[in-house]
């Protein structure tokens, strides 16, 4: 059964090119399922597994008042994991085949005005080399909408200067090419020439990732997630920061000022364009009170 979850963890490493965060994440949902099993009796065999025993489960996470986010996504990871092993011949059923929950109500992003951007973009002014890379990681955020473990992952050779595009290794190893503007072409123009070289130490030519903290190793998406935590403390802010907000953000300005839900669908490497129509809702939210405000009639 290790040896089944352990190649299921490799496969989505591998060919499905998940972040670690992610991996792990679905090792666990995978295990405490496994525990559940074991702990209402003899359990051996991942074949075993009928709609019984999910149903139990379901019951048993809903009498522990988990959320609807929690279950959706302990469901969703084992979904993945038994259509893994049916299209394998590791089982001859999949028992979450017909396995269907509540569908809830979708949240709309939450994503910063362009006051609050101007106010959180005042905080990396300065000289010194984390300044400089932190000013690298709101441009590259907010002006290409990548997500946090592709711009952690991110390196030299990916960013083309001279045509202002870097090539992005999004998810599933789907590439897709991103355009950045002037503000971020001369923040990294800075970093690259002063801060990063500083924090290398000596400067390694092998050292190939974009960001690095400072002991000169690779930034990685948790140390980014810290830096804008410490970012917004400096601020006037109240809201919680996560690097998806950016992400947001960027998709969100981007529609308000003109732009096709094809071509964001494209720029953000969504898969399928009901992804990226949420961002219709916030649009239309603005739309909304710009109407109220300037109408009339309203």
């Amino acid at each position: 059964m290790e040896k089944l979850i352990n190649e299921y963890l490799k496969y989505l490493t591998v060919d499905r090119n998940y972040s670690k965060q992610t991996i792990k994440a679905y090792g666990e949902d995978i295990n405490k399922f496994i525990v559940f099993l074991k702990n209402q009796g003899e359990f051996t065999q991942l074949g075993e597994v009928n709609n019984i025993d999910i149903d139990a489960y379901l019951e048993y996470m809903d009498k522990k008042n988990y959320s609807i986010d929690t279950i959706q996504r302990r469901i969703s990871s084992l979904r993945s994991f038994f259509k893994y092993l049916q299209r394998n011949n590791k089982i001859t059923n999949d028992p979450f085949d017909l396995v269907q929950l509540k569908r809830k109500g979708r949240k709309l992003p939450r994503f910063f005005y362009q006051k609050e951007i101007d106010i959180l973009f005042n905080t990396v002014k300065g000289t010194k080399p984390l300044a400089q890379r932190n000013s690298v990681i709101l441009e590259l955020l907010y002006g290409t909408g990548m997500r946090v473990s592709e711009l952690s992952n991110l390196t030299l050779p990916q960013i083309d200067m001279s045509m202002n595009v870097i090539l992005v290794h999004g998810k599933g190893n789907k590439d897709r090419y991103v355009p950045f503007g002037e503000y971020a072409k001369k923040a990294l123009k800075i970093y690259l020439n002063d801060g990063r070289k500083k924090l290398l130490k000596t400067v390694d030519e092998d050292d190939k990732f974009l960001l690095v903290n400072n002991k000169g190793k690779q930034l990685t998406s948790r140390g980014i997630e810290y830096v804008l935590d410490e970012l917004i403390k400096k601020t006037s802010l109240t809201a919680d920061i996560h690097p998806h907000m950016l992400r947001h953000t960027f998709a969100t300005h981007m529609l308000d000022n003109g732009a096709d839900l094809r071509t964001v669908q494209e720029l953000l490497g969504h898969s399928s364009l009901s992804t990226t129509q949420i961002y219709t809702h916030v649009t239309m939210e603005h739309l909304q009170k710009d109407y109220r405000n300037f109408f009339p009639r309203s």
